[in-house]
């Protein structure tokens, strides 16, 4: 099963892409910081999992990610700009409040969870690689990335930050455009976690504590409910239970 590929133009001018597979209820999975939709949820199948249990799976690349635009303007990066991408989006595609899903892994998980808050009402949720602490202490993960871009050139192999250096050049991510997105992620407020009136999984790696303890977010929901998977919060995306928890998620209605 292929993807296709989608172009559309927030309301600031930004071009931003999504990538859709299968037909049916529709859920949008959105990716990782750094990474894009083809590599979080279609290289390693877990797109192709869902898509054939009957869905609709549109997948955006993230303002500054993938096939999107990583523009430099300072004035194209507002608080919450990823959130309002999703909404439009959102209504774009002429999806109705009640007759979609949402989920993401990592900033796509913080993503969703700012939607949320801020309006948006998918039928079910999914926060994927994410802890409580991941969701309400964003400083200090923001300060680990602006740390790793400031040695974008310089980092060495066994260095702390080395590998997320590593992923970052793997995935041509523009530093000049992701140093502009960090600052703009928010720290979740109660009342954004108190909206999740929905059935919400939350889907973390046994070994994944990278943005916190997955039990507490899951406790923190209305409807939370833990999802483990095998792996640490890279191996994770590379493993089939990561699809498979999500499909049967959304399978159990």
């Amino acid at each position: 099963m292929s993807a296709s590929t989608h172009r559309w133009t927030a309301s600031d001018g930004v071009e931003l892409a999504w990538h859709e597979m299968g037909e049916g209820e529709p859920v949008i999975l959105l990716h990782g910081l750094a990474s894009n939709a083809t590599v979080n949820w279609i290289k390693y199948g877990h797109a192709e999992k869902v898509a054939a249990t009957g869905r609709r799976v549109i997948m955006p690349d993230l303002r500054c990610h993938g096939d999107s635009e990583a523009p430099t303007d300072p004035s194209l990066y507002s608080d919450g700009i990823l959130a309002r991408d999703l909404e439009e989006l959102v209504g774009h595609l002429g999806l109705v409040p009640g007759e979609y899903d949402l989920g993401g892994f990592s900033l796509g998980a913080r993503t969703t969870v700012h939607g949320v808050g801020e309006g948006l009402r998918p039928a079910r949720a999914m926060l994927c690689g994410m802890g409580l602490e991941g969701l309400t202490g964003w400083d200090q993960r923001q300060a680990f990335f602006q740390k790793a871009l400031d040695r974008f050139d310089v980092a060495k192999r066994g260095d702390p930050d080395f590998m997320a250096i590593a992923f970052m050049k793997t995935m041509q991510v523009v530093p000049e455009a992701m140093r502009l997105l960090l600052p703009t992620f928010t720290d979740a407020h109660d009342e954004w976690l108190d909206a999740f009136n929905m059935p919400s999984a939350v889907i973390c790696g046994t070994e994944d504590r990278d943005n916190g303890d997955p039990q507490a977010l899951a406790d923190a929901l209305p409807h939370g409910r833990l999802h483990p998977v095998p792996g640490t919060h890279m191996s994770s995306v590379t493993k089939p239970e990561l699809g498979q928890a999500i499909a049967d998620f959304l399978a159990a209605g």
